[in-house]
């Protein structure tokens, strides 16, 4: 019998698949844009910079250095000034749609649901935890017909913190009405999910797919979400 009660879940990365599914949306970007036609010759290329702009700004946006509003275009202009199309306008328009047709894919990590059927049927309460935009986020949730399994969305708006940050930990603790001594997080970010529930005492599984070598010491470490059936 688990000791666990709550089970607190991130979603990009862990549940949906991000990669797969913003690497679709700027595909369906670059079309719709016409990227081509504006010298951006190849898309493959065009995707792996928007990525890691997109990444590098996300770091300085959970360190409180950028703004939300700021990510959202600056990212998009960042990666049409590498490209020599300093355009703010078509950045705008870009965010703005980058936004719209991203919650609307629809992949998935294996044997994601048969995972919450799983704990679901164990009658765990399931949350989520996430520092994605709320509206985003539970339109991704919809779409990828994983809404109906959570309790609680706890997003970094709702919380005015941001995960590895304690308080959004607390913040979720409170909400749900969980014990810290009943719950586990899980989810694919060492620095963030794992660090951030240790904070608060809280036991964590790292979904670890690509097998990263790594220091660090979560609770449990899965490379599949099927390995969850040995956990919970």
């Amino acid at each position: 019998m688990s000791k666990y009660r709550h089970l607190f879940f991130d979603l990009d990365h862990t549940l949906w698949d991000f990669e797969k599914n913003s690497i679709a949306t700027m595909r369906i970007l670059y079309d719709e844009v016409g990227l081509m036609d504006k010298g951006v010759a190849e898309f493959d290329h065009f995707n792996v910079v928007y990525h890691e702009i997109n990444d590098r700004l996300w770091d300085r946006f959970r360190r409180g250095i950028l703004s939300r509003e700021d990510l959202r275009w600056k990212r998009m202009f960042q990666t049409l000034v590498h490209y020599r199309i300093p355009d703010e306008k078509l950045a705008k328009v870009m965010s703005e749609r980058y936004l719209e047709i991203l919650p609307t894919q629809t992949h998935i990590f294996p044997h994601c649901i048969e995972v919450m059927e799983y704990c679901a049927g164990k009658n765990y309460a399931m949350h989520l935890i996430t520092n994605g935009f709320e509206l985003t986020q539970k339109q991704k949730l919809k779409n990828a017909l994983l809404d109906t399994y959570f309790d609680k969305i706890i997003t970094s708006e709702q919380a005015m913190s941001m995960k590895p940050q304690k308080e959004i930990f607390e913040f979720a603790l409170r909400e749900t009405g969980a014990s810290v001594e009943q719950s586990l997080m899980i989810g694919d970010a060492l620095d963030i999910d794992v660090l951030g529930a240790q904070s608060v005492g809280m036991d964590q599984v790292y979904f670890n797919p690509k097998q990263i070598a790594h220091e660090g010491n979560p609770t449990f470490e899965i490379e599949s979400l099927h390995e969850m059936y040995n956990i919970v």
